[in-house]
């Protein structure tokens, strides 16, 4: 097929399990009521309390995968995956399960290294569902972008007619560990682009998209999907928000917008001093004041390698609904030049983006768009 061919690609269906709900209709809610489901935990290290958001169910992590899988299937067209590419995107993979073996056993012997890796959940997956084939992307905060972006190339171009993405990333010690070892953890809920904000809060999620070449009648677009990469830092992006800007652009550029076609950004907004002061910068230098923007972290954490994709989840909801949801916890803004919601704002939504941006500079922003 020539590849200048683009075909349509839509998001028809979805589900999430989060710190902030356990279906995507408690996810939207508890962001617009600003019901946050981060948690002081003391139980990962000593003299800490880092605020965590952590998935309250009466299911195991895992089960609660293949229940949302099973609704994808059970809401879609389809019989079954047999046409359809399994795409992950993760930032650790089964990192918790060797943790868990370790803990248990205190046997190295035990672990599975094949339950380890990020191929270890297609793995899991492909033990009970069958598909034609299956990929998986770790960029760490960008993982399950890139995999809506390989999923959208592989759609547009007509390769594939159905793809199904999930963005997913279970708390571990060592995740903990981490960003604590980085000295970014708050403990309290974040408080992104404040004046006084003093870190992030890591957590976990699942969020499984369905992505056809076909629409249905509760369907939105994905327009396009624009990266950039900057390199500047290993783990800190541009003040100036240079490669934030790039891949902004990039995503406006591919889906033939402009920047007064988008109503809504949801920020990567992490709460942290560097990120979100770059970024706020980038999205002043192409948008100003003229979009509404807000960081949903706050109330569902960061969910890492699982972000994006569940952002771009909210993002189909706040299509659906036609609702810019607030910003919760922002006292004092910082970069006036940006304008973010501080209050649930009901109109009409054509066009909006989801930015998700990663250590070394990878950046991933995608436009989602309304279908009449």
């Amino acid at each position: 097929m020539n590849s200048e061919i683009k075909n349509k690609v839509y998001l028809t269906n979805s589900a999430s399990v989060s710190a902030a709900g356990l279906n995507n209709d408690e996810l939207f809610n508890n962001i617009t009521q600003s019901i946050t489901g981060i948690e002081q935990k003391t139980n990962y290290f000593q003299d800490t309390s880092p605020a965590i958001g952590l998935i309250k169910s009466v299911n195991t992590f895992y089960e609660n995968l293949y229940i949302q899988i099973e609704e994808i299937l059970a809401k879609s067209n389809l019989d079954n995956f047999s046409n359809t590419i399994l795409i992950i995107g993760s930032s650790v993979g089964g990192m918790n399960s060797t943790e868990n073996t370790l803990i248990k056993t205190n046997d190295y012997s035990k672990i599975q290294p094949h339950l380890h890796n990020i191929n270890g959940i297609s793995f899991l997956i492909e033990e009970r569902f069958t598909f034609k084939d299956s990929i998986s992307f770790s960029t760490a905060c960008t993982s399950s972008g890139n995999a809506i972006g390989y999923a959208h190339e592989l759609l547009s171009k007509g390769i594939y007619e159905n793809a199904l993405v999930i963005g997913i990333d279970q708390i571990s010690q060592t995740t903990v560990g981490g960003f604590l070892s980085l000295g970014v953890l708050s403990s309290n809920p974040c408080k992104p682009f404040d004046t006084n904000r003093d870190g992030m809060n890591v957590a976990e999620g699942i969020a499984c998209l369905l992505l056809q070449s076909t629409a249905n009648k509760e369907c939105v677009e994905i327009c396009s999907v624009g990266y950039s990469s900057d390199a500047y830092h290993m783990t800190h992006p541009q003040p100036d928000g240079l490669g934030a800007q790039k891949s902004m652009s990039n995503a406006l550029e591919n889906a033939c917008l402009l920047p007064k076609d988008i109503r809504y950004i949801n920020a990567h907004g992490t709460g942290t001093q560097a990120n979100d002061e770059a970024e706020a910068n980038a999205i002043a230098s192409i948008f100003g004041k003229d979009v509404y923007v807000s960081s949903t972290k706050s109330i569902t954490g960061h969910t890492l390698g699982a972000a994006s994709a569940l952002e771009v989840v909210i993002c189909s909801l706040v299509l659906a609904k036609q609702m810019i949801p607030t910003s919760t916890a922002l006292d004092k803004q910082e970069n006036l030049d940006i304008t973010i919601t501080k209050e649930n704002i009901s109109t009409n939504i054509q066009y909006v983006m989801s930015n998700s941006f990663a250590f070394g500079g990878n950046n991933c922003s995608i436009v989602l768009g309304f279908v009449q």
